[in-house]
């Protein structure tokens, strides 16, 4: 009897329905089954979305018997409890209990509420180690164990008190953090107890969280891993099509310390996307993704991210998600541009005056921690047979050139900036590293953070991107000339008075 109420529940919720890659209505497990039947009255939402999802109607083994190039999994065996049924609740939230700390008892199942990357590595492991070697993911702790930044960061978020003729900064409490800079570089989240709440079907116990909620990038999971999936697969469709939309990316990357989004949207790539429905008329669901059939201009992810291929089937780049494997630059966020980092945790560099930056305050790369020339090279050359897909090589290596040209401008004039700063800590204008003060909280400095954090990543954008006001008006290169030369009246008023 029971099975036979299980059946009719089952075809109640889930109404007969063909995948279009099996051609057959898929299972859903027991377990899942169970949690639907109550999470569909409590968060209906939450089931209507994962109901619209590929992984509610595609198996695992399934997904493994489509050729290499159409496959969106990875792993060579899965568990034999989950080759045959679609992936679903229990399929993710009762995934590996023994490395949950926030495992808990609920119905009868240990289920754990933050689904982690190495719950995802079940089905998706290569994704999950390159990620793990992607610099998003840990930046959480590129941002937190870095003392420059965190100072930075303080000034930022701190509360400001005025008192006796001087400005004091509060430290910013957890929740200011989580809703700024933690946000997009992720909490640490943990469980610190239990709590019972009252719920539709009676009192019952759930854990109580730290650092909750958050998609981070470099989220710092229960389970000791790094990163959030759901930061671009947003639960509980974890669509591939919404990683390879450019709104998605926008979350963190608008500016004005990155700009990505807002150049993006005034480049030529970005016209041709809104001019030409790319929303309405591209196939942001195929894979391998073709080059011209598929979509007429690059997005975020055709760059960074996706398996392309052309009409031909021809391998233009492998899919990655280690998100610098095709950048030869690090172009944003630093004081200066420079090589990328050959780690991803760049919590551990350190210059020739013990501060943790790739560069010294001068612009000297501090080479022991960054790629070489020769990586360098292999990385832009990945990225180049990209952008040879649509254009000719002396186009591409004239785009090259102009982006080596904004970046050697842009850190000449990031360095004007620091010495007219270096020169007003030598002079007693403003208070600096020999005072050991902020080097961020006088209006100096401040300026000076703008000279590199706002006006020259600006510049660098638009000149990647094709995004060319951005890198003249729109906080660029009169944004770079304008502020050096406030910075440099500043100091001199001060040293007049």
């Amino acid at each position: 009897m029971k099975s036979v109420c299980t059946f009719i529940f089952a075809m109640l919720l889930f109404p007969p329905m063909v995948s279009a890659e099996v051609g057959r209505r898929l299972p859903i497990s027991e377990d899942t089954k169970d949690c639907l039947e109550c999470h569909r009255r409590v968060f209906p939402g939450i089931v209507e979305d994962w109901k619209k999802s590929r992984m509610a109607w595609t198996t695992p083994k399934a997904a493994k018997s489509m050729i290499t190039l159409k496959r969106r999994v990875s792993f060579d065996e899965v568990p034999d409890h989950l080759a045959d049924v679609s992936v679903g609740c229990a399929e993710c939230h009762t995934m590996n209990p023994e490395k949950h700390p926030d495992t808990f008892d609920h119905n009868g199942y240990p289920v754990h509420v933050v689904v982690t990357p190495e719950d995802c590595a079940v089905c998706h492991p290569e994704e999950r180690m390159q990620y793990k070697e992607n610099i998003m993911s840990h930046a959480h702790g590129n941002l937190k164990h870095n003392a420059v930044y965190s100072d930075l960061v303080r000034q930022v978020n701190g509360v400001h008190h005025y008192a006796d003729g001087e400005i004091t900064v509060q430290d910013p409490d957890a929740k200011t953090l989580s809703n700024s800079c933690y946000y997009c570089h992720g909490t640490v989240v943990e469980m610190t107890g239990m709590e019972t709440r009252d719920t539709v079907d009676g009192p019952m116990r759930f854990p109580v969280f730290s650092g909750w909620p958050n998609q981070g990038v470099g989220r710092v999971n229960p389970d000791g891993s790094k990163g959030s999936c759901s930061a671009c697969h947003t639960r509980h469709q974890f669509a591939i099509e919404m990683a390879r939309k450019p709104a998605t990316c926008s979350e963190c990357h608008k500016g004005p310390d990155v700009p990505g989004y807002k150049v993006y949207e005034v480049s030529k790539h970005g016209n041709i996307y809104g001019a030409l429905g790319g929303d309405e008329t591209w196939d942001f669901t195929a894979v391998p993704w073709t080059v011209g059939e598929d979509f007429s201009a690059p997005t975020c992810a055709t760059c960074h991210v996706s398996l392309l291929v052309t009409s031909d089937g021809e391998v233009v780049v492998e899919r990655t998600h280690r998100m610098n494997d095709r950048l030869a630059w690090r172009i944003m966020g630093l004081i200066y541009a420079h090589p990328q980092t050959k780690s991803p945790d760049t919590s551990i560099i350190i210059n020739s005056a013990g501060l943790p930056l790739p560069t010294e305050l001068t612009g000297e790369p501090v080479d022991e921690f960054l790629i070489d020339g020769a990586e360098q090279k292999k990385r832009q050359d990945t990225m180049k047979a990209i952008c040879r897909t649509c254009h000719s090589k002396p186009w591409v290596d004239g785009q090259y050139e102009l982006l080596e040209s904004a970046i050697t401008m842009t850190n000449q004039m990031t360095l004007a900036a620091t010495q007219v700063l270096l020169s007003a800590w030598e002079k007693g204008a403003a208070k600096g590293l020999a005072q050991n003060d902020s080097i961020f909280n006088e209006a100096i400095e401040k300026e000076w953070v703008e000279q590199w954090l706002f006006y020259a990543n600006t510049t660098r954008y638009a000149a990647a991107m094709i995004g060319a006001d951005y890198g003249v008006f729109a906080n660029g290169r009169w944004q770079l000339s304008k502020n050096l030369q406030e910075m440099m009246d500043r100091l001199s008023f001060t040293l007049e008075k």
